[in-house]
């Protein structure tokens, strides 16, 4: 290399990295409205802002791309994230309370202890999420992708999970009663101590799972429901 390229290769490398920091940073007019309060945030890149405690119940947030955005505590109730990119944000202890959030991107995504009750979830991409404490109850995650997903000790009465791909999730001690798990995959989750209280495992898959001490009473399934071999199944109403 020649002593002209070594001289200019530190300012070529200065470039690339500012080029690069520039690629990932977030839209500060967009953070600034949205600490103030601005409930029309669609499409706005958020990447990485820091947003803890911030009050966006009922905010227009579809399609904007939160990822890595710390939203601690956050008030997101009724908020609209519909189709919006959440991958490695962090929700934990934020209010999204009827929050819909269908087709959500959020692989890696921390909700523990989030309020998510009555929230739409369907078709959400969840896998590897962060949902141990995390109250679901009466949540829509139709169709959505909870694979290897922690929801240890999480609340799910009377969420709908029908189709939803758990397969290895982590629901131990998690309250399932009256969960919609028809036609679910829940091969090789971990339903330790779980309370399956009335829940519906019509057409489930549940080859694999660990069913130790769970609470498997008045359970609805059939001939279609697959349990884990050589597992005694439960007396079943249908």
């Amino acid at each position: 290399m020649t002593p002209s390229r070594l001289r200019r290769s530190p300012l070529a490398a200065a470039a690339l990295l500012l080029g690069a920091t520039a690629a990932h940073a977030f839209d500060q007019a967009a953070v600034n409205r949205a600490r103030a309060g601005d409930r029309h945030l669609a499409r706005a890149d958020l990447r990485g802002a820091a947003l803890g405690h911030a009050n966006l119940g009922s905010a227009d947030l579809q399609s904007a791309d939160l990822s890595g955005a710390v939203l601690t505590s956050a008030t997101l109730a009724d908020a609209n994230l519909g189709a919006a990119t959440l991958v490695d944000a962090s929700f934990a202890g934020a209010n999204l309370s009827g929050a819909a959030l269908p087709g959500v991107v959020a692989t890696r995504v921390n909700l523990t202890h989030a309020n998510l009750t009555r929230a739409n979830l369907a078709q959400a991409d969840l896998t590897e999420a962060n949902l141990v404490g995390a109250n679901l109850t009466a949540a829509n995650l139709t169709r959505a992708n909870l694979t290897d997903a922690s929801l240890r000790g999480a609340l799910l009465p009377a969420a709908n999970l029908s189709s939803a791909n758990l397969s290895r999730s982590i629901l131990v001690g998690a309250n399932l009663a009256g969960a919609n798990l028809s036609a679910a995959n829940l091969n090789s989750a971990n339903l330790t101590g779980a309370n399956l209280l009335g829940a519906n495992l019509t057409g489930a898959n549940l080859l694999g799972a660990d069913l130790a001490g769970a609470t498997l009473r008045n359970l609805r399934c059939d001939a279609t429901t697959r349990w884990p071999l050589r597992f005694t199944p439960p007396r079943c109403r249908r």
